[in-house]
């Protein structure tokens, strides 16, 4: 039976990565979800697959969603992890087992490094205010 880790809030902390399944995210239509994720300070959220809708959220919010088929055979709750996003390698430090993630393309890299979608069409607003002076 599954149900809601009641010590999940307690135990996690800014920059923690969340480890899960398969469909995260699924039923979430709304930015809910994500919102509370990037509130929290969720380093990444590392998952066999998503709900598309959860995902797209995620990245306009900045937060890294990360798809990876093997995920949940190489690591295991409390293991430490390092994530190469642009490399797209999983690395579980606590085992030495690496994965490969579904690459990102560069638009959506984009995004993640502008902290969100909204930072990233911000910062394209003001280069060509500055271009246009």
């Amino acid at each position: 039976m599954y149900g809601a880790d009641e010590s999940f809030v307690k135990n996690f902390d800014p920059g923690d990565i969340i480890v899960a399944g398969t469909n995260f995210g699924c039923g979430s239509s709304r930015e809910h979800a994500a919102i509370t994720l990037k509130a929290v300070g969720a380093g990444a959220v590392l998952a066999e697959s998503f709900g598309r809708i959860f995902f797209r959220n995620a990245i306009n919010l900045g937060v890294p969603v990360i798809t990876c088929s093997e995920i949940t055979k190489i690591i295991a709750e409390g293991d430490e992890v390092e994530v190469d996003i642009e490399a797209g390698i999983i690395k579980n430090l606590t085992t030495g087992a690496t994965a490969a993630a579904v690459p990102m393309s560069p638009y959506i890299m984009n995004i993640l490094q502008s902290g969100g979608i909204k930072p990233m069409i911000k910062a394209m607003q003001e280069t060509k205010k500055s271009k246009n002076r």
